[in-house]
């Protein structure tokens, strides 16, 4: 009796065991591939990041560094205004023509990107170098509007002095992103049930 009962628990322990394995299997899979969901969510919302706002953004900090470079080169010098803060008449027609066609208008695109793209910003908090920026940015806007509209003179430029770490941390944000979207390409590959959505698409 007990002879004949040995099959039947060899047979037993033989499905425990499989579906013991089973259920291991299943749960890395599941496993998995809720990792390479998270993974796909955070490379969609960085693609938005850099391709919404900070793609854009650093691409008009960089134009406008050329366009600043220009304005010195026809200035001949390395400043624009002097210890007195005054301009002669044709180095003032200069400076009007590349603020009006350059700097305030470029101004006012970052300025809606900043806040229609509010969302997209890195990190937790809205930076302070940004808050400096928008407030160069309406001190100027706000003054020239004046003088155009009402005649009301005024210093030619923003009373806030153009906040380079604004330039700067939204430049290194762009290229952390840009490095963050690789590794997120790289982790997805290397995902297997990636590969093979990959895959079957070609």
């Amino acid at each position: 009796m007990v002879t004949s009962m040995q099959p039947v628990w060899v047979a037993l322990i033989a499905a425990g065991g499989a579906a013991v394995g089973w259920f291991v299997n299943h749960w890395l899979a599941v496993r998995r591939e809720e990792g390479r969901r998270r993974l796909e969510a955070q490379l969609k919302f960085v693609e938005r990041q850099i391709e919404e706002l900070y793609g854009p953004l650093a691409a008009a900090l960089y134009e406008g560094r050329r366009t600043f470079r220009d304005l010195l080169e026809s200035l001949g010098r390395n400043y624009v205004f002097p210890p007195n803060g005054e301009l002669p008449e044709d180095e003032l027609r200069t400076w009007l023509f590349w603020a009006e066609s350059e700097f305030l208008p470029r101004n006012e695109y970052v300025k809606t990107l900043l806040k229609t793209k509010a969302h997209l910003i890195y990190g937790g908090e809205f930076p302070e170098s940004y808050v400096k920026f928008l407030d160069h940015c309406n001190s100027w806007a706000v003054n020239h509007r004046r003088w155009k509209e009402q005649q009301v003179t005024y210093s030619w430029h923003s009373k806030i002095n153009w906040p380079e770490d604004f330039e700067v941390q939204a430049i290194e944000t762009f290229q952390t992103l840009k490095r963050h979207h690789a590794d997120l390409i790289g982790a997805l590959m290397a995902n297997p049930s990636f590969q093979r959505t990959t895959s079957g698409g070609c």
